[in-house]
């Protein structure tokens, strides 16, 4: 694959892009050193300390990933790179290929203070936080220069790579499992926005979403996350940061950040699910390039949603169920913050969306429609058979794209 630290970043006004290559992403500037609220360590050697994680030598990790071979490289970006290891499941210690437990490696480049910020931040939401919906944080490593990030490794890679590579490996995502996917991201959300954790996750999307061999979605990448407001405070003020297309409009505006600023970016998200198509697209023709201002007009309208959903996914809906995921998108992209839902109401939606299928007014409305529109195939439920392929087209957790603004 060659080497994957000649990734760099290109800046487009006012925001930052990254490289497009298979699995470059992109990273921000700058990031408050902030902390959970579970403990709130603030120096580097208190976050490592309580961190309750597995301190990797350098020389362990070297091994497990075969040193760094760039047949092992699982995703690249701004951060570094990622590479797929073993180490024995009792000792944590390095293990021959195809044994043990298997690992992503998270390396970071060894360029600029930003990247260090974010790989404590990392270690210091991770190393605290525990939910089904999280990635596991496995342990870091922290020798002389080097500076790496040890994860459980996701078999099906990125909920992007699912929507959005052309692939004989990643077939398309069937609806229900696409719900299954949303509801998992969206639980993990709803975590960290609660009284337990207080922490605003930033740069949700389709990248940071991985998928596990049951198609259990977690969130991975906390580089960017913040502790929420305290002391009766309505938002955090900090520097505009996250990725293009799926940051709230009122925090590119201000900079005032909140956890509904996390909803919106949910919203687009679930819109990329719904379309199959990208927040941001530079390749589709004027008008279309932008996902939201694009799709905005067919969501709420009968005659015209199926116009917007993604064909790969054709004849495995009902009407009701697609009507359903477009409000709450729409309620989830609210221009003001206090109309979008919390995080808790998402999954209660998303909870009674997938318990349509099992009622048979849904089965009912199928049958109606595929009388009204002839040209729908027969309805059906589809399953999306994925494959795992030797480590190249699979992920984990990846660094992120972090637009700067100004």
């Amino acid at each position: 694959m060659g080497s994957c630290f000649s990734v760099r970043i290109k800046a487009e006004s006012p925001l930052h892009f990254g490289v497009s290559s298979r699995y470059a992403t992109k990273r921000g500037k700058d990031i408050s050193n902030s902390s959970s609220k579970i403990s709130s360590p603030r120096t580097e050697g208190e976050i490592l300390l309580s961190s309750n994680l597995k301190s990797f030598a350098f020389n362990e990790l070297k091994t497990a990933t075969r040193n760094f071979r760039p047949d092992s490289v699982l995703g690249e970006g701004g951060f570094g790179c990622v590479f797929k290891g073993w180490i024995d499941e009792n000792t944590f210690t390095a293990a021959k290929p195809g044994t043990g437990m298997v690992i992503a490696v998270k390396r970071l480049n060894q360029e600029g203070l930003q990247g260090h910020k974010e790989w404590l931040a990392e270690i210091n939401y991770l190393g605290q936080l525990y939910h089904p919906n999280l990635v596991k944080l496995v342990g870091y490593c922290l020798e002389d220069e080097h500076r790496l990030l040890v994860y459980e490794f996701m078999p099906r890679g990125s909920l992007e790579n699912h929507l959005f590579r052309r692939s004989s490996y990643f077939q398309p995502l069937s609806w229900n499992l696409r719900m299954k996917v949303a509801l998992g991201a969206a639980k993990g959300l709803a975590y960290l926005h609660s009284p337990e954790a207080k922490v605003i996750y930033r740069d949700f999307k389709t990248s940071n979403i991985l998928i596990d061999s049951n198609y259990n979605a977690k969130l991975s990448d906390f580089g960017l996350a913040k502790d929420g407001p305290i002391d009766g405070k309505s938002h955090v003020s900090t520097r505009v940061m996250g990725t293009f297309g799926y940051a709230a409009p009122e925090y590119m505006a201000t900079g005032h950040l909140t956890a509904k600023s996390d909803v919106y970016s949910f919203g687009v998200v679930l819109l990329e699910i719904l379309t199959g198509r990208r927040a941001v697209d530079k390749n589709r023709p004027p008008g279309e390039q932008n996902l939201v201002e694009w799709a905005k007009p067919y969501l709420s309208s009968k005659r015209k949603i199926l116009q917007v959903m993604d064909p790969r996914i054709e004849g495995q809906h009902s009407l009701g169920g697609v009507l359903r995921a477009a409000t709450l998108v729409i309620k989830c992209l609210a221009k003001e913050s206090k109309f979008r839902p919390n995080m808790n109401e998402v999954v209660r939606a998303l909870e009674q969306l997938q318990d349509m299928k099992e009622t048979g007014n849904t089965k009912s409305e199928a049958i109606q429609n595929n009388h009204s529109n002839p040209s729908n195939g027969p309805k059906h439920q589809s399953t999306s058979a994925v494959e795992t392929c030797n480590g190249k087209v699979t992920s984990s957790p990846r660094q992120s794209a972090s637009p700067v603004h100004g």
